[in-house]
Parts: C-alpha cells; sequence; structure tokens
C-alpha cells in the first residue's frame, strides 16, 4: 500500500514538528491508540485497537525515526504485529514546509501487510485506511486549536480556514507520524496501518 498526502495547517512549522513529535498528543489524535511512549532515543512502542471489516485486534509495534532534520523533516520505519489478525510494516517520509500564514504538512508512506487482514482486500483496507486519516486530522486540528487558539482565530478572520472543523478536517491519504502510528497500526493491520 502506497500513500501521500498534504495539508495545510495554521500553526507555524516549529508547533506542528513539536506536536507530531509528542508521544500524549498522538496518543489522543490516533484512532484507537492505547499508548504511545518512547523507548529510546528516536524509538518509540506504540499500541492501539483497531477494526477494519469483521476483524477487530489490538496492535502493538514500533517506530523509529531517522534523517532527522528539526523542523523540517524525517523519515520513519515501523513494524508492528497483531496476533492473528496479521502484521504490517512499512516506512514513511514527512515534510513541513512554511508558509506566510501557517505551515505544510506533506507525507509518503509505503507499507505492506499480511494475515487476515491483507485477506480482506484492498479496496476495504484503503477505505479504512482513509477514514483514520480523516479522523486523526480532525483530532489534531482539535487539538492544536485548543493548544494554539491564536493561530486558528487569525486564520479564520483572514477566511483562510473552513469554520467547520469537519470540512478542515478532510484528508486525500495518511498522515505522517500519526501514519506511523496509524500506518504502522494499519501497516500492521493491513497505514500502520498511521504512520507518521
Amino acid at each position: 500500500m502506497d500513500m501521500q498526502g498534504s495539508r495545510e495547517l495554521a500553526i507555524t512549522q516549529q508547533q506542528a514538528w513539536d506536536a507530531l513529535n509528542d508521544p500524549a498528543v498522538l496518543k489522543v489524535c490516533i484512532p484507537g491508540c492505547d499508548k504511545v511512549e518512547a523507548t529510546g532515543e528516536n524509538q518509540y512502542a506504540i499500541a492501539m485497537a483497531l477494526k477494519i471489516g469483521p476483524v477487530s485486534a489490538k496492535f502493538t509495534g514500533k517506530i523509529a525515526l531517522g534523517d532527522i532534520n528539526p523542523p523540517a523533516s524525517y523519515k520513519l520505519s515501523f513494524d508492528g504485529q497483531g496476533g492473528v489478525a496479521g502484521f504490517g510494516k512499512g516506512s514513511a517520509a514527512v515534510l513541513l514546509t512554511p508558509l506566510d500564514d501557517g505551515c505544510e504538512l506533506a507525507y509518503t508512506v509505503q507499507a505492506s501487510v499480511g494475515g487476515k487482514i491483507a485477506q480482506l482486500g484492498q479496496r476495504l483496507i484503503d477505505g479504512a485506511a482513509k477514514s483514520m486519516a480523516e479522523d486523526f486530522f480532525k483530532r489534531f486540528d482539535e487539538e492544536m486549536q485548543r493548544q494554539h487558539p491564536e493561530s486558528y482565530a487569525a486564520k479564520m478572520v483572514m477566511g483562510d480556514v473552513n469554520a467547520e472543523p469537519d470540512a478542515r478536517a478532510r484528508l486525500l491519504g495518511l498522515p505522517v507520524w500519526a501514519w506511523i502510528a496509524a500506518a504502522a497500526v494499519l501497516a500492521l493491520l493491513a497505514w500502520l496501518a498511521m504512520k507518521q
């Protein structure tokens, strides 16, 4: 499975970098996430519960960051297991580009899955990944609004941000770090089945 996408954020490049590297923020934003914790330098453990079609399971995995260039980019690799439900592994590249009134988050993800998840079919897996991505960005936007209300207020006054959170949350692919987590899980499952 390959995914790529981009999204404009109302926050600065540094704020986005900090949030995407904060296990507490990721735990709140990744659907079904029970745990995101540091296990070493640029190493994280993740645990989450996912349901894709008739298959539901708890997944655990590892995420490792590399080629780190703060606050602009990094690459990550993920590997996860979901017992009889299957496994997933892959990599993602994340790029944050500053804009006049925020930043753009762009990512690419390559993931492979095996086990029961892989038997569900690509269409079902892709649909679940897209739904997860939309949910992640809705939660991420809400969390960033909570942490940086001034950034969102300024953009709304300028008319650059849709007043409806659901409209802002739409996305064509999966997120970076969340994709890592989600990809690790979805990939585990099937994007991160996140990540990144």
